[in-house]
């Protein structure tokens, strides 16, 4: 495995979440291809999302259902600054994962996270897992626990 699939198993395993990190042989890097690869509801997909402090440079993830657009007020609100898109390459830098492969846990670096409250309503919940075609499920609320997450409404 990739070390950054690796580190995701690693904070799994410290956060006593278990998890099975399958590779799907095919992209899971939009929340239509990871819904069609694991056989759920787009709406089970994970998405993870950072943002960066315009000011500050401080990234902040927003864990939000495949289904639901994060919203920017919300999501500024709670971060207490304006956010900006971070830059692809800043992203990897500091946590380790390339766009299309963010997972919730396992970053190089701690950072506020805020997730969707919608996630809470299914009994499984999928996720990236440090690649484009990795994902492991979990229980939604054992997963945002793992993440450090604080349940927001975060959605448009």
């Amino acid at each position: 495995m990739s070390r950054s699939i690796d580190r995701v198993a690693d904070a799994a395993r410290a956060a006593g979440l278990v998890i099975d990190i399958r590779r799907m042989g095919e992209s899971t890097r939009t929340a239509e291809d990871a819904a069609t690869q694991c056989g759920c509801d787009v709406a089970q997909i994970v998405k993870s999302l950072i943002f960066q402090g315009k000011d500050s440079a401080n990234l902040y993830l927003f864990l939000v259902a495949g289904t639901n657009r994060l919203d920017a007020a919300k999501a500024a609100a709670l971060a207490g600054e304006t956010l900006v898109r971070a830059d692809p390459r800043y992203i990897r830098d500091r946590t380790g994962f390339a766009i299309g492969g963010v997972s919730p846990i396992g970053h190089l670096v701690d950072m506020p996270t805020f997730a969707d409250r919608t996630l809470v309503a299914f009994p499984v919940v999928w996720a990236a897992a440090g690649a484009h075609d990795a994902v492991f499920s979990a229980e939604p609320t054992a997963l945002l626990r793992a993440a450090k997450a604080v349940v927001a409404d975060i959605a448009e």
